[in-house]
């Protein structure tokens, strides 16, 4: 009987969604390792309104974001779709959002369950529990999805956990079924109590992955075949452990890898800028590390800052990029910013745009203020119009454009490092139709279309040399990903 059950699993489809930050798709991963190693055929790419329905979809499992409202938004609208084309499906929605708003996404329809995001890893449970349901029932589609949500109610959901997640770092893997670059979750959750983010919230308190289990994964990610690897944080600046009797924060730990590991490099998902000094900045130089720095910086205002709670004023953001530039020149150095914060006066929003220019930023993550409930910011006053707020978002993104294209021109004709991300038999833009090209992120982060000419086509994942030939201009003012057309460089 089991092994009739091991060969049906394989008709039974897993699809997993991911919204929001780069630890999110990485507990996706994760989550899709597990079920994937346990026979079941996991599907990660992006749901469309265009797609088939599809009855053999038994789980759809939906990581949420709640940084803002409009991705709240997105998550419900993605429910009813996943819904509506899995009508077999039990849909589990985890995430932030699930963390801190229930009761709202449970009311969408009896077919959805809601795991809390702070017991998020209970999701390596689901595998074995699903196993169970089809051993024991012939019920029809229907009735097994109903089955499944109540052997999951009665188990993954007793015992909550409250204000710390529960084994933070146990939705870890080796292999990456939509990624072709490694992530490894460092750290999660946030002390820090900024007056707009509900992070805090829905993540729990901060906690660090021991500096012992970093070194096992990183070996392991190599072993695996990775070249490249991000350390993933929500709060970097908020990392701590134990080594060999000293507590290490992560100059410490970068200290650590760069000593005790080899043939694989780091990028960091985001820095703050408290934590750039020179010390920092001697182990940035390592070639190993790359450079390309993202900072969370939010607004270039000292009371705005103050108004935000964040640990840091403007000169902490100068001194920041001042020591990335001297010490990696070629760096491609982008940030975070909110637009229309309450209070936030003309004056206020000049200040960020000058920090912006004279910091020299290359690319500008611009959004608008999402008030978010249970926040402090969230019935603060005055509030900013909201025409004004796409105004300054817009002189933004303007900026951002005009950056990233100098950048790119900047770097034109020099050979850079690449990792491959996907390979295509035929290029998918029309002015390109007939050669063979390839996706790749660079050592400095842009994304690459790669003409390879009259050469193999490389495999997804593997390291190569390119030469960067221009910006994409009509695509970097689209926000497309691709922003710099390379040759193959062999």
């Amino acid at each position: 009987m089991s092994q009739n059950i091991s060969d049906n699993l394989s008709d039974k489809i897993i699809h997993i969604e991911t919204l929001g930050c780069r630890l999110n798709q990485i507990e996706s991963e994760g989550a899709a390792s597990v079920f994937s190693d346990s026979g079941f055929t996991v599907k990660m790419t992006g749901i469309t309104a265009r797609e088939k329905e599809n009855e053999n979809v038994i789980i759809a499992i939906l990581n949420t974001c709640t940084v803002t409202a409009k991705a709240e938004q997105k998550a419900r609208r993605l429910i009813r779709l996943l819904l509506k084309k899995y009508f077999n499906a039990l849909i589990i929605v985890t995430g932030c959002y699930a963390q801190v708003n229930r009761k709202e996404i449970s009311a969408i329809d009896s077919r959805v369950l809601v795991l809390p995001g702070l017991i998020k890893s209970r999701l390596v449970n689901v595998p074995a529990m699903i196993k169970s349901v089809f051993a024991e029932s012939n019920k029809s589609p229907s009735e097994i999805s109903e089955k499944i949500k109540a052997v999951l109610k009665n188990s993954i959901l007793k015992n909550e956990k409250e204000k710390t997640s529960e084994n933070p770092f146990l939705l870890s893997t080796d292999t990456f079924l939509h990624h072709s670059r490694a992530s490894l979750k460092i750290q999660d959750g946030c002390n820090n109590r900024c007056s707009y983010c509900e992070i805090c919230i829905a993540r729990g308190s901060s906690v660090s992955l021991e500096a012992e289990e970093i070194l096992k994964r990183v070996e392991s990610l190599k072993e695996a075949g990775n070249k490249e690897i991000v350390l993933t944080t929500v709060n970097i600046a908020q990392y701590r452990s134990e080594y060999n009797g000293r507590v290490i924060d992560i100059t410490g730990l970068l200290e650590l890898l760069l000593k005790k590991t080899n043939g694989v490099s780091f990028r960091f998902s985001s820095l703050y800028p408290q934590i750039i000094d020179e010390k920092f900045a001697l182990l940035l130089k390592d070639a190993r590390v790359r450079p390309h720095f993202h900072l969370s910086v939010q607004s270039g205002s000292d009371e705005i800052l103050k108004k935000m709670n964040r640990p840091y004023g403007s000169e902490a953001v100068e001194k920041a990029t001042r020591i990335l530039r001297m010490t990696r020149p070629d760096c491609f150095l982008a940030c975070d910013i909110i637009a229309g914060f309450p209070g936030e006066t003309d004056e206020d929003f000049e200040k960020t745009l000058d920090l912006v220019k004279n910091s020299g930023f290359t690319y500008v993550h611009a959004f608008p203020f999402s008030p978010r409930p249970d926040t402090k910011a969230y019935t603060m006053r005055p509030k900013v119009p909201e025409a004004v707020t796409q105004k300054r978002v817009q002189k933004l993104l303007d900026y951002s454009v005009k950056a990233k294209t100098d950048y790119i021109n900047s770097v034109c004709g020099t050979i850079r490092e690449a990792i491959v991300e996907t390979s295509h038999s035929k290029n998918v833009l029309k002015e390109y139709e007939g050669k063979k090209i390839v996706y790749a992120v660079t050592d400095n982060f842009l994304h690459c279309i790669v003409d390879c000419g009259e050469n193999e086509i490389p495999e997804s994942s593997s390291v190569i040399k390119i030469k960067i030939v221009k910006p994409l201009s009509d695509m970097i003012e689209k926000n497309d990903e691709m922003e710099a057309l390379a040759q193959l460089w062999i």
